[in-house]
């Protein structure tokens, strides 16, 4: 999800829940995304990861972008589509956690435990670094329709 404020775009990332991920900030932020059950189609699932993890569901007209490759070896498909979430309404789901690890002890995580809009460097800086051309390709698409 992306706005314009002042002529320039603005991305919405989520930062991943979890113990893991707790103290780590540049190079952990995230587009919303998730699996895909079987048979799902690809935007439908987008839409509702998306929703999963933030409690908002987007809608309007969304552009497919080229996928990437997550270092796990993990495709990630991605649509761009101009909205306006409020971040403080952030309301992700759980999964359950084994905590610390090999106590036998779980504990429920949130998927996301925050959001927030970055402009085009900071958004650069913050994301993982295999997701970066998903910032350029919506970049692109703004500034190649002018």
């Amino acid at each position: 999800m992306y706005k314009i404020r002042s002529g320039q775009p603005e991305f919405l990332l989520v930062h991943p829940g979890g113990p893991f991920f707790k103290n780590k900030d540049i190079g952990a932020w995230s587009i919303p995304k998730g699996e895909a059950d079987t048979e799902e189609d690809p935007l439908l699932t987008a839409i509702r990861e998306f929703e999963e993890e933030t409690g908002f569901r987007p809608e309007g007209n969304f552009a497919e972008l080229e996928p990437v490759l997550q270092k796990g070896g993990k495709q990630v498909h991605c649509w761009a589509v101009t909205g306006d979430f409020d971040v403080q309404t952030l309301i992700s789901n759980t999964f359950p956690l084994e905590w610390p690890p090999r106590s036998g002890k779980m504990i429920d995580v949130p998927e996301v435990d925050r959001a927030g809009w970055f402009g085009i460097e900071e958004a650069r800086m913050k994301i993982n670094e295999r997701q970066v051309s998903l910032l350029e390709q919506v970049y692109s698409l703004l500034f190649s329709q002018k």
